[in-house]
């Protein structure tokens, strides 16, 4: 293979919609399948297209999203890889029944370490959620020392603009709650802590 054809096959890279690692319906009623659909079906879609359109003849062509959310300036590829990556995390964290109600193993561990407790991390997490004005997203993230934060990102960002990486995220833009639980945001956010999958988070770790 010439080194021409080579470049090529890697300048072109497409992004693709993550695959729910449960039915569209799996999570009721915490997150309806009428959401689902919305959110991961449309919203998330429209995102993937976006950025497919995007980022052809750019300086990002080639980059992996997280490659793209690190160093992109703020603007429409920014915020569309932001959201595609964000999305990545966020719908797959979840399971209809998970093994676990909490964290296990080391993740456990550095929550005790840095939060004092699971409940106590449960609060402050819940409480950067339901606080964050307008759109967004809360994150549970550890940074290059081991240490465990949360952050709240505005609208499509995502904490490895920071240099963290991220765990677990929570999504407060409306269209991931409306369907469901209209404005009533600390509700939506206290229904999803039964259904964190704490073996995929830990594995983030």
């Amino acid at each position: 293979m010439n080194t021409l054809l080579m470049s090529l096959i890697f300048m072109t890279m497409t992004y693709n919609m993550p695959t729910l690692p449960y039915a569209t319906n799996a999570l009721e009623p915490v997150i309806s399948q009428q959401t689902i659909e919305f959110h991961y079906g449309k919203h998330l879609q429209a995102y993937v297209n976006n950025l497919n359109s995007l980022v052809p003849g750019t300086e990002f062509e080639g980059k992996s999203v997280e490659e793209i959310v690190k160093t992109a300036p703020d603007g429409a590829v920014f915020n569309n890889a932001g959201q595609v990556l964000n999305h990545k995390l966020y719908f797959t964290q979840f399971a209809p029944k998970p093994a676990h109600s909490e964290p296990v193993g080391k993740l456990a561990e550095a929550i005790v370490k840095d939060f004092g407790s699971f409940d106590n991390f449960k609060k402050e997490f819940t409480a950067a959620s339901v606080g964050l004005f307008g759109s967004g997203w809360a994150w549970l993230s550890v940074d290059k020392s081991g240490k465990l934060v949360i952050t709240k990102e505005a609208n499509g960002s995502n904490p490895v603009r920071a240099g963290l990486k991220p765990l677990l995220g929570f999504d407060v833009w409306e269209h991931s709650y409306y369907l469901d639980y209209q404005n009533r945001r600390a509700d939506h956010i206290n229904a999803l802590w039964s259904i964190v999958d704490w073996d995929v988070v830990g594995s983030r770790f």
